[in-house]
């Protein structure tokens, strides 16, 4: 009995000793909470956006393409688009799959690389949405911190404004985020404001005449001067945009 015992003793210390605590995939990025608060409190703030002042969706997204957080600033899920928000976790895996450490590509620069003969066309056809991730669970979580898409690989690839890879403080690239809900412009603004909020800004080099990954303006009769333009929303927008600088506004 003692030497069984004493097995039994040994046996669990070598388990122990080999065990490794799991690290979840979304340690280090925003929490539900975070994210919608910094979200809401630059949605709050319409007339800097550029756009129609509505509710938005927003979607984080790790290195792995799998939904951390999923937030709305409304307070039900019919006071935002309901497309938007697989749109915003569309955008966040597109930010994340097509950026790299040293290079970021947000999605407001892939548009006029897609179009029928530029540079990557056919690329949004490549990485469908995983409808089963998307429209999985109660919709009644949607939203929430129990929404049903956090944990999923989500894929999808959207080529208009609104989605933004994260880089750390260290110049990590950790993720994406993707924000839907006003126009395109908008998206864009709203999520650039509310990366910066995260604190996940620290862009190392991008397309944009400032180097990061802006949103271009350069789209003159039909092309793109630069090749990764978009089309403008509204002067607002765009003159909000312009303002942006590589680590912040001015």
């Amino acid at each position: 009995m003692k030497t069984s015992f004493i097995s039994a003793v040994a046996l669990l210390g070598a388990l122990t000793s080999h065990t490794v605590l799991a690290v979840s995939p979304c340690a280090g990025l925003p929490s539900h909470t975070v994210l919608h608060d910094k979200l809401a409190e630059v949605q709050k703030n319409a007339d800097k956006n550029g756009g129609f002042g509505f509710n938005m969706w927003a979607t984080v997204v790790n290195r792995d393409g799998v939904v951390c957080a999923v937030a709305m600033t409304g307070t039900n899920r019919g006071q935002q688009w309901p497309g938007s928000r697989v749109i915003s976790a569309q955008k966040a895996n597109t930010a994340n799959a097509f950026s790299l450490p040293n290079f970021a590509l947000s999605t407001a620069n892939i548009f006029s690389a897609v179009q029928p003969g530029g540079s990557l066309f056919g690329l949004q056809e490549s990485n469908p949405v995983d409808v089963s991730v998307a429209y999985r669970g109660s919709s009644a979580q949607y939203g929430t911190d129990n929404d049903p898409m956090v944990g999923g690989k989500i894929g999808g690839v959207n080529v208009f404004g609104g989605g933004l890879p994260l880089y750390g403080p260290a110049g990590g690239l950790v993720g994406a985020i993707g924000v839907s809900g006003d126009s395109s412009c908008a998206d864009h603004n709203i999520a650039w404001r509310t990366r910066q909020a995260l604190g996940f800004d620290h862009v190392p080099a991008g397309v944009s005449a400032n180097g990061d990954d802006n949103i271009v303006y350069d789209i003159a009769n039909g092309a793109s001067v630069s090749g990764w333009g978009h089309p403008t929303c509204s002067k607002e927008a765009k003159a909000i945009a312009e303002g942006f600088t590589k680590a912040g506004m001015k």
